[in-house]
């Protein structure tokens, strides 16, 4: 779908389709469209948010990456920017129309980073045991889950 080794515009597709297209999928470009202006707006709003916390950490002469719950911090707001970028990724491939609906894969790989965000700002003085272990068999599970489907291969 790429013009001149260039990609398409996001309403390059769209308009293409639009005159084949169901109500329904007419419908799903719509909400693709205005989700993906959605986060993206997040996105920019959390990265300058992300940028303007450590530009005041340097200033301040407070920043030090081997302090532990600064570390968690910076690194939970880089995981939350990952995770709502892989998110508008997904939405992209629809409005695109490489994929007609949000794809289980997509849906596990988000939950399997929100999972690791976690595991990066779990205050590990404050989680029992039993918790931990269940949120470890969650990510087992997503991550068996995820392979099962990887392929695309219904059976």
């Amino acid at each position: 779908m790429e013009q001149n080794g260039k990609n398409p515009g996001v309403f390059t597709e769209t308009r293409k389709h639009w005159p084949v297209m169901t109500f329904y999928e007419r419908f799903e470009q719509v909400v693709a469209i205005i989700l993906s202006f959605a986060i993206a707006v997040v996105v920019i709003v959390a990265l300058w948010e992300l940028v303007s916390h450590i530009v005041s950490l340097l200033l301040a002469g407070t920043l030090d990456p081997l302090e532990h719950s600064g570390f968690q911090n910076i690194f939970g707001m880089i995981m939350t920017l990952l995770i709502a970028m892989e998110f508008k990724h997904s939405i992209i491939r629809v409005i695109h129309r490489h994929e007609s609906i949000i794809q289980v894969k997509t849906v596990l790989l988000i939950a399997m980073l929100a999972l690791a965000r976690k595991f990066i700002i779990i205050d590990s003085a404050t989680i029992d045991a039993d918790k931990l272990a269940a949120l470890a068999a969650v990510l087992l599970a997503l991550g068996v889950a995820y392979w099962l489907v990887r392929d695309g291969k219904s059976h």
